[in-house]
């Protein structure tokens, strides 16, 4: 377990991130000049609301300590790949859901590390582990960061062969994502088992409430149907397997599969649940 934790689980999100860096190209990072104000709501949407939104559902439903640090953990990690293809799915606005993903993921390297340090001694006091800001912060860039720049280099030089692996590249991501989920899980099963009614719903709840956020935002800010479903879905869809890596890297791997990561396994289940409902109104209107 230790040696899964310790080598599987980064090097899983590295390739997750590497599969994201491949399917994006230079012009998904300059469209955000040419689309400052939808961009501008979607990035207010992930790095103020969605934590703000955590932490008052982990306050309404008065979560545990390490389960409510999870519930901002996973607030805290933008939504990857997955958030591309539901807005793909949703008949959203593809190319600025791209753009979201590619700058706030790039961007996560200096908020998250600050903000997960933050929770960890709000929610945790004297209890909390010590977290190296910088050392959170270096382990970002190895394992999101440099893996994102690179995927978008072999695009940029090497199209052709880009396009030969990105299918099997994220056929693979998806394999290693149902695995550390389900890792997560077995190593806390009784700490699942024994939250699983609170957590749920509270997960479910979040979910649900930045779905609608999102979108309210977006139409209230008079973007078009297509910008407000893709602000939507990146308001309301995260990265859990960021949030399952995050927990491990700040607790390490001596007892397994750190409780702070259980909030981002169960979501990486239930987000499906929800999102679907929505998808199939999204298309349908």
């Amino acid at each position: 377990m230790d040696l899964l934790i310790s080598v599987g689980l980064p090097i899983s999100l590295a390739i997750i991130m590497l599969s994201l860096g491949i399917g994006l190209e230079i012009a998904d990072f300059r469209r955000v000049i040419s689309r400052r104000y939808p961009f501008a709501i979607g990035a207010l949407c992930q790095v103020v609301l969605l934590p703000v939104a955590a932490f008052a559902t982990v306050k309404l439903f008065g979560l545990p300590p390490e389960i409510a640090v999870g519930f901002m953990l996973l607030s805290f990690c933008p939504g990857g790949v997955t958030s591309n293809i539901l807005s793909k799915l949703a008949k959203a606005d593809v190319a600025l859901s791209v753009s979201l993903t590619a700058v706030i993921s790039l961007l996560s390297i200096l908020t998250v590390p600050i903000l997960a340090a933050w929770s960890i001694n709000h929610f945790m006091g004297e209890d909390a582990p010590e977290v190296s800001i910088s050392g959170l912060a270096i382990a970002m860039f190895l394992i999101t960061t440099l893996p994102v720049a690179i995927g978008v280099s072999v695009r940029r030089f090497a199209a052709t062969f880009a396009q030969k692996i990105d299918a099997p590249l994220s056929r693979l991501a998806t394999a290693l994502f149902v695995l550390i989920v389900l890792a997560a899980l077995a190593g806390n099963w009784q700490l699942f088992v024994d939250n699983l009614g609170v957590m749920g719903a509270g997960l479910i709840s979040l979910n649900v409430a930045l779905l609608l956020i999102g979108l309210g935002l977006a139409r209230a800010a008079s973007l078009s149907w297509n910008e407000s479903k893709t602000i939507s879905i990146e308001t309301g869809i995260q990265n859990s397997t960021l949030g399952i890596t995050l927990a491990a890297l700040i607790t390490g791997t001596e007892s397994g599969f750190s409780p702070l990561a259980l909030p981002s396994a169960v979501y990486g289940i239930t987000m499906y649940a929800v999102a679907i409902p929505f998808l199939a109104w999204f298309r349908n209107r």
